[in-house]
């Protein structure tokens, strides 16, 4: 460790201002703790994962967070959001997410990140964490009787800060589990994602801005785009894939890559057809990550800090929230002086709703959860068991669809598959 002549001894560092760090300084705020949330960027600053879910409305209104959100939706155009609507070739359907089996909120937003998080850092802020935007940890000891953490900020004043606690909120940083050698890889495959932010031009009778679309290539399924409005005309278009799928494109350079890949769709390139693309496209390659633990001595791991799945059911934001929401009455008890098993009552629970999220990702790719999502005739109460995981409850035990998930999706998909046969036979005979 640097010698720093600078120590900081908050209750709680930190890591990161993200939605999980915002929601985890608020929460500890309530309980009195002294909070100090450390930065490397300066919000606002641009992340995708734009596509709430309804069940990130109870986080947010349990960290004291929604009010703000709410106030600040029509200033910086969040979108209204109450479904997800889906088009494979001349297909498309939709799920409502107001019908859905679970009980709890049915709307959200579809947000743009930066003015987003900046809304919620700012709102811990006001509740008396203290955010240093700037600085980077660039060594952490936990072996000791209380944590340690070296900073650096863009100075190069370096100081230390000792905690009783630490949480790593840092997302796509991973800060712990780079320092600390945490990192497992994840069973996905290397898929990337390209992606911007486009001025839409959508014809309102062909496209209902009150929901995300998840558009499948009818050539490569397992390549899939998104389209998330808001509500400034604008929206985030992007295209997943496994590398492999990119190479038919050549080597075009991402303003040029991302347009060609969407005249290869017809069906989306119809919807977008005066879409203006004015912004630089971005990419991310090899997302998915995993650790070994999300907790260790004197700390725990939030969010996509631990594990990040896939963009495909916009998943991220609401694990973020609910590891916030699992972890922080833990620490509170810690933090008095009682006992916590992590292992038992946040890494468990925690994984319980992700291995639910991982489940329909894995069977969105091998095509059985596509068939399932375009049905030829859902039954109505399936119907609304799935529409509670596209909303976000991944933690809903009562639902018959989140127990056992991996059979009862091959199962569902197994009969719309032959549900399906039916109706062609029936149209040819």
């Amino acid at each position: 460790m640097n010698k720093a002549t600078t120590v900081l001894t908050p209750d709680v560092l930190i890591i990161g201002a993200g939605p999980s760090g915002a929601a985890a300084a608020s929460l500890l705020r309530q309980y009195g703790y002294q909070v100090l949330v450390l930065e490397r960027q300066h919000f606002p600053r641009f992340s995708i994962g734009e596509s709430l879910l309804p069940q990130s409305m109870v986080f947010l209104e349990e960290a004291g967070l929604l009010d703000a959100v709410e106030q600040a939706a029509p200033e910086f155009g969040f979108q209204f959001k109450n479904g997800a609507a889906f088009l494979r070739g001349n297909e498309r359907t939709h799920f409502d997410f107001t019908d859905k089996f679970t009980a709890g909120p049915g709307t959200t937003w579809q947000i743009k990140r930066a003015p987003f998080d900046h809304v919620l850092a700012k709102q811990a802020a006001a509740y008396g964490a203290e955010i240093r935007y700037g600085h980077t940890v660039t060594a952490v000891d936990v072996d000791g009787e209380t944590p340690c953490a070296d900073v650096v900020d863009e100075d190069g004043f370096a100081y230390q800060v000792r905690p009783r606690f630490m949480l790593d909120a840092s997302g796509f940083g991973r800060v712990l589990p780079k320092l600390l050698d945490l990192e497992s890889p994840s069973n996905f495959p290397i898929r990337r994602a390209v992606f911007t932010h486009i001025a839409d031009h959508f014809d309102p009778a062909e496209f209902d801005r009150n929901k995300i679309l998840i558009s499948v290539h009818q050539q490569h399924p397992q390549a899939w785009f998104w389209n998330i409005p808001f509500a400034d005309g604008r929206c985030s278009f992007g295209v997943v894939a496994e590398t492999d799928f990119y190479a038919q494109f050549g080597d075009l350079a991402l303003d040029d890559l991302l347009p060609a890949i969407l005249a290869s769709e017809p069906s989306l390139s119809k919807l977008l057809s005066r879409a203006e693309f004015d912004t630089p496209v971005r990419e991310i390659v090899g997302y998915s990550a995993n650790v070994n633990s999300l907790t260790g001595r004197h700390f725990a791991l939030l969010g996509n800090a631990g594990e990040f799945l896939d963009p495909v059911f916009s998943s991220g934001v609401t694990i973020a929230l609910k590891s916030a929401s699992l972890c922080a009455p833990l620490l509170h008890r810690f933090l008095q002086g009682g006992s916590v098993d992590w292992q038992t009552e946040y890494e468990q629970p925690l994984r319980r709703g992700i291995k639910v999220f991982r489940a329909y990702v894995e069977a969105w790719y091998e095509g059985s959860f596509q068939d399932v999502v375009f049905a030829v005739e859902p039954q109505d109460e399936v119907k609304r068991m799935v529409c509670s995981l596209l909303a976000g409850y991944a933690w809903d035990e009562s639902n018959p669809m989140n127990n056992n998930s991996v059979k009862r999706l091959a199962t569902l998909a197994e009969i719309c598959r032959d549900g399906r046969a039916a109706r062609d036979a029936l149209g040819q005979a």
